[in-house]
């Protein structure tokens, strides 16, 4: 096939990816410089689409950007009231004290958000400053230059057939090229994962650790609905089968998020996180809350957990990778949307001296020093043991172990030194064979669902025509390697059913139902053969997350 012509546009800098991240680089550049041409690509069918709301925001990475944040309307409306923290065992709970805890592990000050939300009204005061924001643009190349320095990205390529062939109304989409390139796609994203690949990011570092977070957003009588609170939980269902917790967010209109988070390093391949999550709702606390609700959203997302250890080197030749493309979310507070806007704000002041100086295309090592050595480096080191200790130790030992380390880290020491993570979480999944499979209860229709009756509240389309985004390496290796050994973990680990093993004349298939695709990446990140590839569909694509 002749090779694709494509027409091009210049900026100053080209952002990937229009969560906190890149919306905060936007903002802050225009802020320093309001001739300087920003854009920001987003593969969403609009600003917040693809970002999974509900989360306890830490103002500061808004306190820093945007310093009028309230009297401009930024939608942080309910303040935490309620901080509990519980250890489940199946038939009740034991409340844990915060007074044990570090200062910082309190709630106090911060905000229960829809991040959708404040991604739109981000955008919105990007728009006012003059970026250009261009959503349902996946980028689904990268643009190199003569020297092996990153120019730009390719974005918009519409109408390719199932086979990848340019169909009747194929549109080659455009190259944006910029002096510098920010790639703030999130966890797991495919030009980050190019990237760190070329220029051998994570050389020395340890590997990336992740969660898989599930959440559905309900609503309850008003007179079980208390704006403010905030609830973690430890333990049950997962027991000693996986680290994670839950969490239960009180936001406002009579709704809550609640929530899930399996650490994928779990070694039994017959866990099923989603069904762990349904379980967790039946847990008579849990059950009393939800009764009498209604369930109106449903999505799921990786989350990266590795922390100061596995953190990649940040920059190459002309691109710099922002927040969670990096991985910045303090495990212990579960929070990383604060680092990631800080991330933006550092990333735009090192671009913006850059270009002042007449640079371009060279790495931005001002913005790498600022994140480790600034609050995000300051923020994730003094937890930098928390997750590590968890894996070796369970539970109980990061409860205790992992406590007393945070506080001597306050004082600037640790007895722990600084541990590492050791195995991916994909070669932390051991065969099958040495596991009891694990019987899960059938969803009962009122506090818990089948995936796909769930995958229908994420609001979730694929166009059906073209290629399949989820790419096997080896299309062998599921159904002779992964069903033998591993007893097929595919149809348990991807939260939107999107994986199956089919038996068609006698002989069994792998099956891959695309459209289903919540842009998690859990099965880029778990798959214990590194099999499975996540890359961008095109533009629009994918969940559809509901303005709540």
């Amino acid at each position: 096939m002749a090779e694709i012509e494509r027409e091009s546009m210049e900026y100053d800098v080209v952002i990937v990816g229009a969560g906190p991240a890149g919306l905060s680089a936007a903002i802050r550049l225009k802020q320093l410089d309001a001739d300087l041409a920003v854009v920001v690509l987003e593969k969403g069918s609009e600003v917040g689409a693809h970002i999974l709301s509900g989360a306890v925001l830490d103002p500061c990475g808004l306190d820093a950007l945007i310093p009028d944040w309230k009297e401009k309307g930024a939608p942080l409306t309910v303040p935490v009231t309620e901080d509990k923290f519980y250890l489940l065992g199946e038939g009740g709970k034991v409340s844990i004290p915060h007074w044990p805890m570090p200062p910082f592990m309190s709630n106090e000050g911060n905000y229960i958000v829809s991040m959708g939300n404040v991604c739109r009204w981000m955008a919105e005061q990007a728009e006012a400053l003059g970026v250009e924001i261009f959503p349902g643009m996946s980028c689904s190349q990268l643009v190199y230059g003569e020297t092996g320095e990153v120019r730009g990205v390719v974005a918009g390529e519409f109408g390719r057939e199932a086979d990848g062939s340019p169909g009747p109304n194929y549109e080659p989409g455009m190259e944006l090229l910029g002096k510098y390139v920010f790639l703030s796609e999130g966890v797991r994203g495919s030009l980050a994962k190019e990237v760190m690949a070329k220029y051998n990011l994570s050389e020395g570092k340890c590997p990336q650790k992740f969660g898989l977070g599930m959440k559905e957003i309900w609503e309850i009588p008003a007179e079980k609905h208390h704006p403010g609170r905030v609830e973690h939980t430890m333990g049950w269902p997962l027991g000693g089968n996986a680290g994670g917790g839950a969490f239960i967010y009180h936001l406002d209109n009579n709704q809550v998020y609640v929530g899930f988070v399996v650490h994928l390093n779990y070694r039994n391949p017959h866990l099923y996180p989603y069904m762990e999550f349904q379980r967790f709702k039946h847990h008579p606390y849990v059950a009393e809350l939800l009764e009498g609700g209604k369930r109106v959203a449903y999505g799921a997302r990786a989350i990266a957990e590795g922390g100061y250890q596995s953190m990649p080197k940040m920059v190459a030749p002309g691109v710099a990778l922002l927040g969670c493309s990096v991985g910045m979310v303090n495990v212990p507070r579960i929070k990383g949307n604060h680092n990631a806007m800080l991330s933006g704000k550092a990333a735009a002041e090192a671009a913006f001296a850059a270009i002042t100086a007449g640079r371009a295309s060279d790495e931005l090592a001002d913005y790498e020093t600022e994140v480790r050595e600034g609050a995000i480096g300051k923020d994730l080191w003094k937890v930098r043991n928390v997750k590590p200790i968890w894996t070796r130790y369970g539970l109980l030992g990061s409860l205790t172990l992992g406590g007393l380390d945070m506080w001597t880290n306050r004082f600037g020491f640790s007895l722990f030194g600084t541990l590492g993570h050791g195995k991916s979480d994909a070669a932390s999944t051991e065969l099958a064979a040495q596991h009891q499979p694990i019987d899960y209860p059938k969803p009962d229709g009122k506090l818990s669902f089948d995936r796909l009756t769930n995958v229908a509240f994420s609001f979730t389309n694929h166009e059906e025509s073209q290629p399949a985004h989820l790419k096997l390496k080896d299309p062998k290796v599921p159904v002779l390697d992964n069903l033998p050994k591993y007893a097929g973990p595919s149809a348990r680990y991807c939260p939107a059913g999107v994986y199956e093993f089919v038996e068609k004349d006698g002989r069994q298939q792998f099956v891959i139902n695309f459209q289903n695709c919540v842009h998690c990446k859990t099965c880029d990140i778990k798959d214990p053969a590194q099999n499975i590839n996540w890359t961008v569909p095109q533009g629009g694509d994918g969940p559809n997350y509901p303005n709540m």
